[in-house]
């Protein structure tokens, strides 16, 4: 899989979980689901996505929270609906 598949199916797992904003989930998280050998890159795209701004990430004592940024919610759209 490509970095452009992983980060669409990721963005799109938290969209439809309506992770946004101030509700977040566990960083670890976002690289469940894939399949064993894409994990590593699955979080390496995740960590992309946060340097692009697409994801927030928020330090907590438990571990690293994420969630979508809700002032890009429109970008996301786009790129989850695109083929």
């Amino acid at each position: 899989m490509n970095m452009d598949v992983i980060a669409k199916t990721i963005l799109a797992r938290l969209y439809a979980d309506r992770i946004i904003g101030g509700r977040h989930t566990a960083f670890e998280n976002l690289s469940k689901g894939f399949p064993r050998h894409l994990r590593g890159e699955a979080k390496e795209t995740a960590e992309w996505l946060i340097r692009k701004g697409f994801i927030i990430a928020k330090p907590t004592s438990y571990g690293l929270q994420v969630s979508l940024n809700h002032y890009r919610i429109a970008e996301i759209e786009e790129i989850i609906k695109s083929p």
